[in-house]
């Protein structure tokens, strides 16, 4: 057996048996694809770098593994390492913009109402920024009082948009995504959109207070208790819409019914990440087919710049440099999806990437799931979400009886 060495930026790769992937240059409707030469097959070990969404700890970033894996696990990573090297980075979302329509977001969204979890920074604050610009009122749904008080007065400072409102809440914390859900319903008619953009990576295993892994806590979790909460209130509203921001490294991930918690095999913080965007895929998709009247979506930014990944990766932050794109160019797919009416007309619950919907699986990757494993994943969500809330509604009543007693 021969050895090759192949080199992409910094990395340099040792390959064995001289099986190679190599992209091909595509029209619009087909710049996800790539072309399957052979099969590669490393000495046991890959180097990837997994977009995701940009979380760190409890924040966005872009991470770099390690890891040694089967042969279709090895196949799933290579396309996918080899896709976002061409179509993730920056010079991939010039290259998409060329196809963009320049006056899709030259639009007024005033009097329309926006909740964007996680908006405090990165993408999340961009997306705002640019709702803000365009007249909408914006709901940023943070955990950090103080990081989104500054970013409110940064918003608004720029916007000229005082319709900027701030909610504290903790996404991991899900009996209280359900009473803030709740609460929201009461005080305002009316949510035209919500992003679903907030996000983690923890590295090790640990469990919230409610007994949930905290990545799928706030990643997959929160995200469908505060959408299914909050369901009733967009379907009232005008042209309503959902929009979830998950990551290409979902692509290299099937759905593990049988592992929500990442409870049987070895904990990688980074696989579960990308497991949970899947199941953000997942809950778009069957989302769509059970609420016709409101508009669902889930998206790529592709690989980010953003403080968390210069802070929390630098290593990855120093070896892709320039190539990674700005929080605007990141956060470009999801203003657009909130924003133009051409999107509102594209077939709800689909993936997309720079303006475009593509698949939510690579080719010859076997990530599918029968519909009898997606009915079951879906069951399970409901049953945990409803110990949830009945154990969140127990809290409630006690603290309402609970009367103080006075001398």
């Amino acid at each position: 057996m021969s050895t090759s060495m192949f080199n992409f930026g910094h990395l340099t790769v040792t390959e064995r048996s001289c099986l190679v992937l190599f992209p091909r240059s595509v029209g619009r409707e087909q710049h996800a694809q790539s072309r399957l030469l052979s099969l590669p097959v490393l000495n046991g070990t890959v180097i990837c770098y997994n977009s995701l969404k940009d979380r760190t700890s409890r924040g966005t970033s872009t991470d770099c593994f390690f890891f040694s894996l089967d042969v279709m696990s090895l196949y799933r990573n290579t396309v996918w390492f080899l896709t976002g090297i061409h179509q993730f980075t920056r010079k991939g979302y010039e290259a998409a913009a060329t196809y963009f329509e320049p006056q899709d977001l030259n639009v007024s969204v005033v009097g329309r109402s926006f909740m964007i979890t996680g908006a405090n920074s990165g993408i999340g604050k961009a997306t705002a920024m640019a709702i803000a610009k365009r007249g909408g009122t914006v709901h940023m749904v943070c955990r950090n009082s103080d990081k989104a008080e500054e970013a409110r007065e940064d918003i608004i400072h720029e916007s000229g948009n005082t319709e900027v409102h701030v909610h504290i809440l903790d996404m991991s914390e899900t009996g209280k995504v359900w009473e803030f859900g709740e609460a929201f319903k009461m005080q305002y008619p009316s949510l035209n959109v919500l992003i679903n953009n907030a996000g983690c990576v923890v590295h090790k295993r640990e469990l919230t207070t409610e007994g949930l892994e905290k990545n799928f806590a706030t990643n997959t979790m929160g995200t469908y208790i505060l959408t299914q909460t909050l369901i009733p209130l967009l379907e009232k509203s005008r042209d309503p819409r959902v929009i979830t921001v998950s990551s290409g490294g979902m692509l290299v991930q099937k759905l593990r019914v049988d592992d929500l918690q990442s409870e049987k095999a070895h904990f990688d913080g980074i696989m579960v990440y990308a497991q949970n965007k899947r199941q953000q895929v997942v809950l778009t998709q069957q989302w769509a087919k059970a609420n016709p009247n409101i508009h669902f979506s889930v998206m790529h930014p592709g690989w980010v710049d953003t403080p968390a990944v210069a802070s929390s990766m630098p290593q990855f932050h120093k070896m892709m440099g320039d190539r990674l794109r700005s929080v605007e160019q990141g956060a470009d797919t999801v203003v657009w999806l909130a924003l133009c009416r051409a999107s509102a007309r594209s077939r709800s619950g689909q993936f997309f990437q720079d303006r475009c919907p593509i698949p939510a699986h690579l080719p010859l990757a076997w990530t599918r799931n029968s519909a009898e494993e997606i009915q079951r994943f879906m069951s399970r969500l409901e049953a945990l979400a409803k110990e949830i809330l009945s154990k969140a509604e127990e809290e409630h009543r006690s603290m309402s009886s609970f009367r103080p007693q006075y001398d």
